[in-house]
């Protein structure tokens, strides 16, 4: 199922919570998807939930812990460090699957909406995902976002973070029979991936907001986000 964007479809911007948004969207996966591809991935994030890989996380990633110092080429292939970014306020970092994902879709675009804002206040905002550059690049031209969206290779930044897990077999296998070939959007074979994750980020690298979820379906509301950088704390 491809879900297209509203800059695609001509339509205003939606204001509506991201919660509403992506409610929207699991009813219409509740309506079309076949109840046995969406008991595989009721699974996969159960089994992911049952690891403990979140909390895991945010006790490595929590808040008033240091983020991991990172360069990382963007969808155009320039290098883009966390002191770059941090050189004129604090940072909003961004974890998602990649552009095949309708979830991180609704996620960008709702986030490309505050993006002046989060920049006024002053931060910077970007996304990061294991996916090749062409296939950020592709990413952020279809959705005309106006901020980065970084290429983690091999998800070497999201592994310091404690994000990483393995796509399981029979996950997989579905991917393929629905054409997203992981080892090609992602430029390797290791069948990874990172679970969604937003931290915000103080100019000296302390973690002053911290969210990660194996549900892919729960991300934090951008407004919150914003309203957190705007109040200085």
């Amino acid at each position: 199922m491809k879900w297209r964007s509203l800059q695609e479809s001509g339509s205003y911007r939606d204001q509506r919570p991201l919660r509403e948004i992506f409610a929207e969207r699991k009813q219409s996966i509740a309506r079309y998807v076949p109840p046995e591809v969406q008991a595989i991935h009721a699974r996969a994030v159960a089994t992911l939930q049952a690891q403990g890989l979140a909390a895991s996380a945010l006790r490595t990633a929590k808040v008033g812990a240091k983020s991991p110092w990172f360069e990382l080429p963007d969808h155009n292939g320039k290098l883009v460090s966390s002191d770059d970014l941090l050189r004129n306020g604090r940072l909003v970092l961004q974890f998602i699957r990649g552009r095949w994902c309708p979830f991180c879709v609704g996620q960008m675009e709702a986030m490309n909406d505050i993006a002046a804002a989060i920049a006024a206040t002053p931060a910077s905002l970007v996304a990061v995902s294991p996916q090749t550059e062409k296939q950020a690049f592709f990413m952020h031209d279809q959705y005309k976002l106006t901020f980065p969206l970084l290429v983690d290779a091999d998800l070497q930044l999201a592994r310091q973070l404690g994000l990483v897990y393995r796509v399981g077999d029979e996950q997989q296998r579905l991917y393929r029979s629905t054409f997203v070939n992981l080892p090609h959007l992602n430029g390797s074979s290791s069948w990874e991936l990172s679970i969604p994750a937003t931290f915000v980020v103080d100019r000296d690298r302390t973690i002053l907001f911290a969210s990660a979820n194996e549900e892919f379906t729960d991300r934090p509301e951008p407004l919150e986000i914003l309203s957190l950088l705007e109040s200085g704390r």
